[in-house]
């Protein structure tokens, strides 16, 4: 039995009117303690949980809330403390039962194996007496986690983790329910922390488990999280992601893998290029990769060709574009606009100039990305048919 100082780890327990429970866990959980390394947040507990936890108060470090605040606020509350102390991984795990504490063991093994990584205790949710309405829960969290990180996770509801402190006092967390365990998983994976599953025991007993989660109220704080992690991995981190990536690899080597790979087909490589350029004449200076990037991803084009088009606004470009937009647009409004000399200037003028400028900019989108387009589907053509040949 491995003790938890070995890697200077603490174990936090929330707890809420589990009485039933919350004995047996602490019990388990102090075979594994050297003193002052479990912190135990009572929730504002209105049964038996304040006579069982004096038992302990020799044992535990007990932090209180007056009222009941939610789960997200004792984790939170825990965290703090945890960081305060210098510990460098904090384990959590429920009061209700359902973990074993004798995991411990494992997550401390897979700590020593991977230092700094979040690890997740993965429950079998096949397994007989597993209420159907967490399965689901579990799955749909799954989904969620997935869309926002690009990570697979069997299991991302567990309340048994490992978290390297280091990198969760680095994040800022704004829920205080049971949505809280979604947010800090994911935001700790945007600032790429290697989360690794590990396979732990659980136990659901009808006659002690109490579960607090409320499904329409808990069902919809996690759908309007899930929907804010959203917009924010569409336009911040999924773009951040990609421009990371191809710093890293380096954008020529991987521009020469796009270009030459054969699972892909020349008519999508002509739209990832032909969509590129549109994005970068479209008059949205400053978007063009935050609105572009997600749509790319979202219609399955080539991201890395579509990037390379789309820089066809580089800062040398940019004043060749606004001139081509600008004189292009003079076609298609009623009254072409030239400045003949300052005095000229009103804000009619500005307004009718920028007519001008954003109608011919959004035409030469359209134009150059076609012709690009088919440009590139002519020359991928002729590559391939020489190549068969």
């Amino acid at each position: 039995m491995t003790p938890l100082n070995v890697i200077n780890a603490c174990v936090i327990v929330p707890t809420y009117n589990n009485d039933k429970t919350l004995e047996r866990v602490l019990t388990g959980v102090l075979e594994y303690s050297n003193g002052n390394d479990i912190i135990v947040v009572n929730d504002g507990s209105t049964d038996n949980t304040t006579a069982i936890l004096d038992k302990f108060k020799d044992k535990i470090i007990l932090l209180e809330n007056e009222k009941n605040q939610g789960k997200g606020f004792s984790l939170r509350k825990g965290f703090k403390e945890s960081i305060g102390r210098g510990f460098k991984y904090a384990i959590t795990i429920d009061s209700d039962g359902q973990h074993y504490p004798d995991d411990l063991q494992v997550m401390i093994e897979n700590a020593q194996l991977h230092p700094g990584a979040l690890l997740m205790g993965s429950r079998n949710m096949n397994q007989e007496n597993v209420p159907g309405k967490s399965s689901f829960g579990n799955k749909f969290s799954n989904f969620w986690f997935w869309i926002e990180t690009g990570q697979k996770l069997p299991d991302t509801q567990t309340g048994f983790r490992l978290y390297p402190l280091d990198e969760v006092k680095q994040i800022r967390l704004f829920t205080t329910k049971f949505e809280t365990e979604i947010e800090v998983i994911v935001r700790l994976a945007w600032r790429e922390v290697k989360i690794i599953p590990v396979p732990v025991k659980v136990l659901y007993d009808p006659e002690e488990r109490v579960s607090h989660f409320r499904p329409f109220k808990d069902f919809t704080r996690i759908s309007i999280l899930n929907t804010y992690l959203v917009i924010l991995t569409l336009f911040y981190y999924l773009p951040k992601r990609l421009i990371l990536y191809l710093y890293r690899k380096g954008i020529f080597t991987l521009l020469k893998e796009e270009i030459f790979r054969t699972d892909e087909s020349s008519l999508k490589k002509a739209t990832s290029v032909g969509f590129g350029v549109f994005m970068g004449i479209v008059p949205i200076w400053g978007f063009q990769l935050l609105v572009g990037i997600p749509l790319a991803v979202l219609f399955r084009m080539n991201k890395v060709l579509f990037i390379a088009a789309a820089n066809i606004s580089i800062p040398p470009m940019i004043p060749f574009i606004i001139f081509a937009s600008y004189y292009t647009g003079g076609f298609f409004v009623e009254e072409k606009m030239r400045f003949q000399s300052l005095a000229e200037i009103t804000l009619e003028s500005i307004h009718a100039n920028f007519i001008q400028y954003a109608t011919g900019a959004c035409i030469l989108a359209v134009a150059a990305g076609l012709i690009a387009a088919l440009i590139t589907y002519i020359a991928f053509s002729i590559y391939n048919f020489r190549k068969v040949k």
